[in-house]
């Protein structure tokens, strides 16, 4: 059986229970759901759903980084909202995220996120290299 490494980076917020940021695994990197929480105060980004997106992906980049890999080597995210309404205001911030990159990717609405935010985003990339 191959060995599951678990990925801890101080650039992303921490885990709030028992799971890891990441976990890699024979070449691929499975994130858990980041939420807009800023990783220096612990604190939920409030504001509009661009921000509260362009967070969540800042913190996903953080945790890729710390794990060897990227955005761009991103193979499958899953966003999930709190109103499916704001999906076009989510879907141009994560856009400049990815840049040409496309990844496949899920989108939900949920009846509620952690710390009652309005984004939370989970992805599924390669190790760079």
């Amino acid at each position: 059986m191959s060995e599951l490494t678990p990925v801890r980076t101080d650039h992303a917020p921490a885990a709030i229970g028992p799971y890891s940021q990441a976990v890699v695994v024979d070449g691929w990197v499975f994130c858990s759901g980041q939420i807009p929480l800023d990783p220096d105060t612990g604190e939920l980004v409030g504001g509009s759903v661009a921000e509260q997106t362009d967070r969540c992906l800042r913190n996903l980049a953080q945790v890729l980084e710390a794990a060897g890999s990227s955005l761009q080597h991103v193979v499958k995210t899953t966003v999930f909202l709190s109103d499916m309404h704001t999906f076009q205001e989510m879907n141009e911030v994560y856009a400049r995220h990815f840049g040409d990159h496309r990844p496949a990717r899920a989108a939900v609405q949920a009846a509620a996120l952690p710390k009652f935010c309005d984004v939370e985003i989970e992805c599924i990339a390669r190790v760079a290299g």
